[in-house]
């Protein structure tokens, strides 16, 4: 049988174990969002760079922590975002995650395609001129499903006068030394890159708005292919 000696000698060192061990410390979650202070100060090509370092996070898996219910809170009052993104609607594209931007950074437009129509141009001068934000990003993506329809000539409901509005990219891209199919990952990317073009141009073409803030170096008009495998950007000239 131990002495009543070591079994003390035991029962002090556990303790002081026990007492040395802090438990594990909470990571900081960041709960700002952009102040109107903020937003008047940033310059179109700030905002760039900022979603452009957003997404190699994103892509690295460095991302902000944050704390989404105080954000939900202190941008109830007001909203101050740094861009618009027009988005295609699919589910694998997470825009603020994408650009590792948090609640009330972003206006986002989404449709299948991530083509421009005259109520996502009404958005886009809302965004912009009305809400302060800086940046315009058109934002199309590898393995769209409505690239492939319009490739394919798809007729489904109205789904078919959505895929005829992607069709001109289609044309635009005849010139591809290639087969023009589908199932040709290299094709549907150059269908995607001149659906973007066009997009751009049509923004720009349609609202002399934004065509004018862009002018005047209120804003930026940028497009860029998201790539689902990797995370990453590529953007387009």
């Amino acid at each position: 049988m131990k002495s009543p000696i070591v079994i003390l000698a035991a029962l002090f060192c556990l303790t002081a174990i026990i007492i040395a061990r802090k438990p594990s410390e909470e990571p900081i979650l960041d709960s700002h969002v952009t102040t109107a202070e903020e937003q008047a100060k940033l310059t179109p090509d700030e905002v760039l760079k900022q979603f452009k370092e957003g997404n190699q996070r994103f892509h690295s898996g460095n991302v902000t922590r944050r704390n989404h219910s105080e954000q939900v809170r202190k941008s109830a009052p007001g909203q101050y975002p740094k861009a618009m993104v027009l988005s295609c609607l699919d589910s694998r594209v997470p825009v603020e995650d994408v650009f590792d931007q948090g609640i009330g950074d972003v206006f986002v437009g989404r449709v299948a395609g991530n083509f421009v129509n005259e109520d996502l141009l009404g958005s886009m001068e809302f965004a912009c001129k009305v809400a302060g934000a800086k940046l315009i990003l058109v934002m199309g993506h590898q393995h769209c499903g409505a690239i492939k329809g319009a490739i394919d000539e798809v007729k489904l409901g109205n789904l078919t006068g959505l895929l005829a509005k992607i069709k001109p990219a289609v044309s635009a891209s005849q010139d591809f030394q290639g087969e023009k199919t589908s199932s040709n990952p290299a094709f549907m990317k150059r269908v995607n890159e001149n659906n973007i073009r066009l997009t751009l141009a049509k923004i720009r073409e349609k609202s002399p708005i934004l065509k004018e803030m862009e002018e005047k170096g209120q804003i930026k008009i940028v497009g860029a292919f998201y790539r689902l495998t990797d995370g990453t950007l590529e953007f387009i000239e």
